[in-house]
């Protein structure tokens, strides 16, 4: 196969853009998954010379239906899928765990967690089938997951459930030459992260501003993860700004 396949979930902005763009750039045919029409037009637009590689789908991931559509979609189209990045996902307002409504919880953990779940159930639907079997699944984590930022709780939740959905699908994957990892990412500059130049609230109370770093070497990292064969897998990777307050005591 002298083409690839991927399908890019949050591919309107942000992360998803970044990575959606280097794979097009790499040669694969891109699905561009996501909410809002004009933005996965406008990202598909940024792929230039390679824009025939861009395939805007309109989808909500935490529809069944919706994610069902996508990737019967992508198959009629395409004929298989190679690669699926579960990316999309969303934050909560950083206040008290008291003052959280139960609302906000559900809609953080059902784009972050069942969203991923559903396009990863699909994935593994066609990975199985198709011919040549298999394909690779790379997860969108958080470092958050393990080291989480005050009044994070419904991110945090759901960062850290993403890992064991990683590890349970590569488990579950391995008969079906289907390979699961995930990526870590920490401070990637994106409209996410525009307040880490004016200052976030630190563990010790503090206020403080934190460094950033490109977010395409994101789209670089995660074009390593995926340019594997298949009997390689990193099942995690983090990048992230070296400079920024993770480590020891930041």
């Amino acid at each position: 196969m002298s083409q690839k396949i991927a399908v890019v979930t949050g591919a309107g902005s942000g992360i998803g853009r970044a990575v959606s763009l280097a794979l097009v750039r790499q040669g694969y045919v891109v699905a561009l998954a996501g909410r809002r029409e004009t933005a996965l037009r406008e990202t598909a637009a940024l792929a230039g010379e390679f824009r025939s590689q861009a395939l805007p789908i309109v989808t909500d991931v935490t529809d069944a239906d919706s994610v069902r559509r996508l990737f019967d979609e992508v198959v009629a189209r395409q004929g298989r899928v190679d690669l699926l990045f579960n990316n999309a996902g969303q934050g909560a307002p950083a206040v008290p765990l008291d003052e959280l409504s139960v609302e906000k919880w559900q809609q953080v953990v059902n784009v972050n967690l069942t969203g991923a779940f559903l396009c990863t159930r699909e994935a593994f639907r066609v990975m199985k089938a198709q011919s040549p079997r298999g394909g690779r699944i790379i997860n969108n984590g958080s470092i958050s997951a393990t080291t989480p930022r005050p009044n994070s709780a419904p991110y945090t939740a759901s960062k850290h459930a993403i890992t064991g959905l990683t590890k349970s699908c590569a488990l579950d994957g391995r008969p079906f030459d289907i390979a699961v990892g995930q990526i870590d990412i920490g401070n990637a500059a994106t409209h996410l992260t525009a307040r880490m130049a004016t200052g976030v609230l630190q563990a010790d109370g503090s206020v403080a501003t934190e460094p950033t770093m490109d977010v395409n070497h994101v789209g670089q990292a995660v074009l390593t993860m995926a340019g594997l064969p298949l009997d390689a897998n990193v099942l995690f990777l983090t990048i992230m700004a070296t400079q920024m307050p993770f480590v020891g005591r930041g």
